[in-house]
């Protein structure tokens, strides 16, 4: 029997398709200013490091459910920073992979996957890769049996509320369906009257968690991308159903990353003064971005500015290769982005100061 290989079944890789803006970009005299992927570029806090490196003798192979003190600590922090109810506990080796291979692991093969339709790439590509049938859709979910929500969302910094939330929940309820909340840059808002909630809040859940997952990550709050540091929370049942899968599979978070998340997640003060740099870079984007004839559109919470020209995103993101900086193009998010642009805040003190001079010149 032929061999059907599982990259022929994916689309192109987005990124991919930004080669010639980035060499423009990287040809301004200045360099480049690049705010296109969610690179963190601060150093990961002292203690994050010190209990990495503290940890790194062990010799043995590491727990996949998690040590107990990381466990708690999840736990703690999610009841801490959100108001979560966390139920089961899972750390997963970041959450990009954990999210490819969710639908694979749920067995949802011959399975609808929906997720949103402006939405993170991977949410897909899990779906392809599980043999399921994906769905872009924000309310009609059809005949689903996973619904990917994300919020705050990436691209595009939209918060849902309370009452959107508890709708797709009573959903989902209604429809014997599983909600996989991605929910990672819970932790970076700037709408003070609308922060985000989480699917676990007992204002959505009514304090049960059946059929629901949260996923959350380390990378941005802690900057801690290169540790690939995640984590789910959630239904009891269904974690311990992704546990067993993920014992089979060797899917372990190593044992000195669990004890640098230990420390990340207990470590309220960094994530606090994370956040103010971020906010301070966003006040000096958006305020170039609009002096220079663009609107921003939601943009309430997250590490991205939703932004556009009101033209073919890929002519904006020429426009802006040509002052040397990089942004990704709305496309690579969905048809309905096509007329934006994804702005990250992640440039350097140094580099957002030069491309908010280049937006003014």
């Amino acid at each position: 029997m032929a061999r059907t290989p599982l990259g022929s079944i994916l689309p192109d890789f987005p990124w991919d398709s930004l080669a010639d803006a980035k060499k423009k970009a990287q040809s301004h005299p200045d360099g480049i200013v690049d705010l296109s992927v969610g690179n963190p570029v601060d150093p990961v806090a002292p203690g994050v490091q010190l209990a990495l490196s503290s940890a790194a003798e062990a010799p043995g192979y590491p727990q996949t459910a998690g040590t107990p003190e990381l466990r708690e600590a999840i736990a703690s922090a999610l009841e801490r920073r959100y108001n979560m109810q966390p139920g089961g506990v899972l750390p997963v080796i970041g959450t990009k992979e954990a999210i490819a291979w969710l639908p694979t692991l749920l067995g949802m093969r011959g399975q609808t996957v929906a997720f949103p339709t402006v939405a993170y790439p991977t949410y897909e590509v899990g779906a392809l890769l599980a043999g399921a049938k994906p769905l872009r859709a924000d309310k009609d979910f059809e005949d689903a049996a996973l619904v990917f929500i994300n919020s705050p969302s990436n691209p595009t910094g939209r918060v849902a509320n309370v009452e959107e939330l508890r709708s797709i929940v009573a959903w989902a309820r209604e429809n014997n369906a599983i909600v996989a909340s991605d929910e990672c840059y819970m932790g970076l808002s700037w709408d003070d009257e609308n922060p985000p909630v989480s699917i676990l809040d007992p204002r959505v859940s009514d304090g049960d968690n059946t059929g629901l997952i949260a996923m959350h990550s380390l990378s941005k709050s802690a900057n801690m991308a290169s540790y690939r540091a995640g984590f789910f929370a959630g239904d009891p049942a269904l974690i311990a159903e992704l546990l067993e899968v993920r014992k089979h599979a060797g899917l372990i978070v190593p044992g000195p990353i669990q004890a640098a998340m230990v420390e990340g997640l207990n470590d309220d003060a960094s994530e606090t003064l994370q956040k103010q740099r971020y906010a301070t870079r966003r006040a000096q984007l958006v305020r170039a971005l609009v002096d220079a004839s663009f609107r921003i559109d939601h943009s309430d919470a997250g590490l991205y500015l939703w932004a556009t020209r009101g033209e073919d995103c890929r002519e904006t993101i020429d426009w802006l290769a040509e002052r040397g900086i990089l942004a990704a193009p709305g496309d690579f998010y969905g048809p309905a982005g096509q007329q934006h642009v994804r702005i990250g805040l992640n440039g350097t003190d140094e580099r957002v100061a030069a491309a908010v001079e280049r937006l003014r010149a």
